[in-house]
């Protein structure tokens, strides 16, 4: 299906901008701070700039900038990680280019933290040979980098903000964008003229149970890119964060245990107090995500148990709650105090791996569209995304993006055009459940395309899903909802596509059979 809407909706209103961002992430601000200010640019954004990935994020950014540190470095341990089908010339340019963006937002009055000696203080995290992770907050990195981002852009003539508003569809013409149609604040929908559209949507963390997610995290810009026919690749490729902190009911918003604490010195211990992760591999808890998370997932079969822990107890109360402040008070509002009691973890679905194809300079398949941050595939992590290289690769392609943008400075200015909505037929109204719908879609996904999966189950969730999307394409209702439900359906099912098609084992994609 083209479209996710019917031909009878009207259209409340128009606006036109030379630049339309679709998300408030880090890579959605940093992209509008590098637009010419000769041209308009609306950032969209479906809740408020606290609503993100990005806002969560904890961990940091990776780059080489230590004096022991070089890019050829972190360029190998991206492409270790990635398990050998990273693209070679993507990692060159963020490990080459990144470094210079950290010097940007240190210009850009980002609080990072520091060493006594005044110099940013920087950690080490699973996957990386050297300490290449500056942090800020101690442990709320995307929080504070959202904030002083969003601050900047805020006093610039030039860019708008758009909050509350749904992004439906990709409009185009002969494969150009021409611009965006949009449930605005009013919940009717509206259509934003533009040559230009950045999508910087994050991920697809509601296909899931449990998700370190927002609840907004319903895969929209990924889903209108790929109805407008942008090409994709490696929606195969799920990162499950391994140290989510357990909760009992293990469904929705799960609170994230940043890796940077197993980085500090935390031990990954079972139920029986032995460390499992002994002699898995070389970096026993430092392990690259994936087989950290296969791990724990192992030991909980063997032992039956729901949970494994962290134990950070070496370190001091002082020490952690300066250093991990949100993580070390979250944990105390649950009667956890992690310079003494060890903390209860699994894995949560955190991270979309593939996404949307661009190339070296954010470009998607169809001219004017855009794609950076977690929705894109830049080719960057390959079957496995190397810990803290996700804000940086929303820093260096966003640039890009930006650049880019700006280079067809003339030809945006000539190629504005009213966009205009194809004649589709009426269809019934879709009177479903969509909360049950939801709920379906997150329990087959949690049970067979988690972790590690198996063809009898994956195909016995893909004709579900399949079939919920058919009801949904039948049909329509006017309202996000039924939009975000379809999205769902739709990368749920290409999903398990992509891991059906690729038989073997590589990376976060991990099949039993």
């Amino acid at each position: 299906m083209r479209y996710a809407f019917s031909g009878d909706i009207e259209i409340a209103g128009r606006n036109s901008f030379d630049v339309l961002i679709i998300g408030t992430g880090i890579a959605g601000l940093y992209t509008a701070l590098h637009i010419d200010k000769r041209l308009s640019c609306c950032i969209l954004t479906k809740d408020s700039v606290e609503i993100s990935n990005s806002w969560l994020a904890q961990g940091g950014i990776a780059a080489a900038i230590s004096t022991d540190d070089t890019p050829d470095l972190h360029y190998d341990d991206t492409l270790i990680a990635g398990a050998g089908i990273c693209d070679s010339d993507a990692v060159r340019v963020l490990v080459e280019e990144g470094p210079d963006d950290i010097r940007t937002l240190v210009g850009m009055s980002v609080p990072f933290d520091l060493n006594d000696e005044g110099f940013l203080q920087i950690t080490k995290e699973g996957g990386h040979r050297k300490n290449r992770i500056v942090h800020a907050g101690g442990d709320a990195t995307g929080r504070e980098t959202v904030k002083s981002l969003a601050r900047l852009v805020a006093t610039r003539s030039n860019v708008s903000f758009m909050g509350h508003s749904f992004f439906v569809d990709v409009l185009t013409e002969d494969n150009k964008v021409t611009g965006a149609l949009i449930i605005g604040p009013d919940g009717h929908y509206h259509i934003i003229d533009c040559p230009n559209i950045v999508i910087a949507t994050g991920g697809i963390g509601q296909v899931y149970l449990t998700s370190t997610n927002p609840a907004v995290a319903t895969g929209d810009g990924l889903a209108a890119a790929m109805r407008a026919g942008a090409a994709h690749r490696g929606l195969e490729f799920i990162q499950f964060h391994p140290t989510g902190l357990w909760d009992p009911k293990r469904e929705g918003q799960s609170f994230l245990i940043s890796e940077a604490v197993r980085g500090e010195g935390g031990l990954l211990k079972n139920t029986e107090g032995e460390r499992f992760m002994l002699g898995k591999h070389e970096l026993n808890e430092l392990a690259p995500r994936d087989i950290v998370a296969r791990g724990i997932v192992r030991e909980l079969e063997r032992s039956g148990a729901d949970h494994a822990y962290v134990d950070i107890t070496s370190c001091s109360k002082e020490h952690l709650s300066n250093r991990f402040p949100t993580i070390y008070n979250e944990c105390l509002s649950r009667d956890i105090d992690i310079s003494r009691d060890w903390i209860p973890v699994c894995p949560v679905q955190h991270y979309l791996i593939g996404g949307i194809t661009t190339d070296l300079m954010a470009r998607t398949t169809i001219d004017g569209l855009y794609a950076c941050g977690e929705a894109a595939s830049t080719g960057v992590h390959g079957a496995n995304r190397l810990a803290s290289n996700s804000m940086l690769e929303c820093l260096v392609f966003g640039r890009r993006a930006a650049m880019d943008i700006n280079n067809r400075l003339e030809e945006t200015k000539s190629s504005m055009q009213e966009a205009s909505l194809p004649h589709i037929a009426a269809k019934q109204e879709c009177d479903a459940d969509f909360r049950a719908m939801r709920k379906e879609i997150q329990h087959l996904m949690n049970d067979y395309g988690f972790v590690i999966r198996t063809e009898a189950g994956m195909r016995t969730a893909l004709e579900r899903i399949k079939n919920i999307k058919n009801e949904l394409l039948n049909s329509f209702s006017p309202g996000r909802e039924y939009v975000e439900m379809l999205n769902l359906a739709t990368i749920a099912s290409i999903i398990l596509e992509a891991a059906l098609e690729r038989q073997e084992s590589v990376g976060a994609h991990y099949r039993e059979d």
